[in-house]
């Protein structure tokens, strides 16, 4: 599927938010008295960090084979 620069880019920045609010999310979490009560929702979060920092990657490889081939 084809995507124009500006999705992409618009895409990142959702991406960036998301990101961000995850990350406060886990250290919320972990701030907590007792962060073990928190395990699950910690790893969910962790991992979903994991799969927003690959689409970011994934994300600028092809906004920059886009900006190259024009």
């Amino acid at each position: 599927m084809d995507y124009q620069v500006s999705q992409l880019k618009e895409a990142k920045r959702q991406i960036e938010s998301t990101l961000h609010k995850l990350k406060e999310t886990v250290k919320t979490f972990k701030a907590k008295e007792n962060p073990d009560r928190y395990k699950s929702q910690i790893t969910l979060a962790k991992r979903r960090i994991e799969a927003f920092s690959i689409s970011l990657f994934l994300i600028d490889r092809e906004i920059d084979d886009i900006e190259k081939n024009n």
